[in-house]
């Protein structure tokens, strides 16, 4: 189970005056706070037996440019036709896994497919760093320990219990395990036993890892049988400051406003939904509904998190999206020098690195509406300029 709240919070609290510092003495500090919290004296030291830092992590942890690019580059380069082949292969493989899912959970299968592609390309490439070290390393880093501190000491308590060997296990760099890429704390909630062998074993057991990531999406907050993200076409005369994940309004007022789906029928008259324009008014348009915020429990990264999105109803039979004719966005250093610009100005940001993220999205829009120029939340050279 979990770690107790109160735990967890002290971790959270106290992560940022114990990150590193020589690593003999972080590795007590973790180990007397991992026996506070129940874990036996043997069972610690086992653990951290030939632990080591991994130099190779931090490495990884800093350069995700990757998340500089922009929506339509990100998701050409993510979304191929081999993953889409391999989507109807590996469903198709694993048909009951996902009928349960979605009579458990109402999640389509779609969604996990999505997720399961981008983490390990259907679990075929799952990572080669040791778990334990890369959640030693992130931990003792000081840019994130209030993350990966109670992940470290959740490690220990999968190893006690026999579901992870501190010397072999092995996973994504920032210390996810299994094909749907869980951290030790997830692993713990909510891992569950799809094939009934009465073990949870992410790593090769394709039902145990597609039912787990589904409990961790439905504890999140996902909506069952709800949609999540669909194209639409937006008329040329919308309030572009109405627009944005931070906008909200009822499918029904996006209809009288002049919005309509792609294909199909939008979601119920009564669901709120934001008209997200990831490459501003000129690119491609969708509309977002409650259960696409449960993405960024997921995964942070507003680019990603559209991906994946976009991803799963391409996966459910959608079309290519209508990429249009989207104004020239900003380089990864242009939107830093913009990132300064705002800060300045007194917005938040969310931090100087040039990924164009919700915050920054919000900000632009916000400095768009007072230049007058059309508040899509999609940052041009001439906003900068402007600026």
């Amino acid at each position: 189970m979990r770690l107790p709240l109160i735990l967890t919070l002290l971790a959270s609290q106290t992560a940022a005056e114990t990150c590193g510092g020589p690593l003999p003495a972080f590795i007590a500090g973790v180990k007397a706070e991992a026996i506070a919290a129940g874990q036996s004296p043997a069972a610690a030291d086992a653990f951290f037996a030939g632990a080591a830092l991994d130099p190779a992590v931090i490495k990884a942890d800093r350069a995700q440019g990757v998340f500089q690019r922009d929506f339509i580059d990100f998701s050409r380069r993510l979304i191929s036709q081999n993953r889409l082949d391999n989507g109807r292969i590996f469903g198709d493989r694993n048909d009951a896994t996902f009928d349960r899912i979605a009579a458990d959970y109402g999640i389509p299968r779609g969604v996990i497919l999505a997720f399961w592609a981008f983490e390990t390309d259907y679990g075929q490439v799952q990572g080669n760093f040791n778990t334990r070290n890369a959640l030693l390393t992130l931990a003792h880093d000081c840019r994130r320990p209030e993350l990966f501190r109670p992940q470290l000491i959740a490690g220990i308590e999968l190893a006690a219990r026999g579901d992870m060997d501190p010397a072999t296990t092995t996973g994504a760099w920032a210390g996810e395990i299994g094909q749907v890429q869980m951290l030790p704390e997830d692993i713990i909630a909510y891992g569950r036993d799809g094939d009934g062998d009465g073990q949870v074993t992410l790593k090769t057991s394709s039902a145990d890892a597609l039912l787990s990531g589904a409990n961790v999406l439905a504890n999140l907050g996902w909506r069952a049988n709800e949609p999540w993200l669909q194209e639409i076409k937006v008329p040329a005369d919308l309030d572009w400051t109405q627009t944005g994940l931070n906008h909200k309004r009822s499918v029904a007022d996006w209809q009288a406003a002049g919005v309509t789906a792609r294909n199909g029928n939008l979601g119920a008259a009564d669901l709120p939904a934001s008209v997200l324009l990831p490459m501003g008014r000129k690119g491609p348009a969708f509309l977002a509904y409650p259960n696409f915020e449960v993405y960024f429990e997921w995964n942070k990264s507003f680019v990603y998190v559209t991906t994946a999105a976009y991803f799963a109803t391409r996966l459910m039979g959608a079309p290519p999206y209508d990429a249009g004719n989207p104004d020239p966005g900003l380089s990864g250093e242009q939107m830093m020098v913009l990132q300064e610009k705002l800060t300045a100005l007194g917005h938040d940001v969310g931090g100087l690195d040039g990924i164009l993220g919700a915050k920054t999205r919000a900000a632009v829009q916000a400095e768009q509406a007072r230049l007058g120029q059309p508040a899509d939340a999609w940052p041009t050279p001439a906003l900068l300029n402007a600026l």
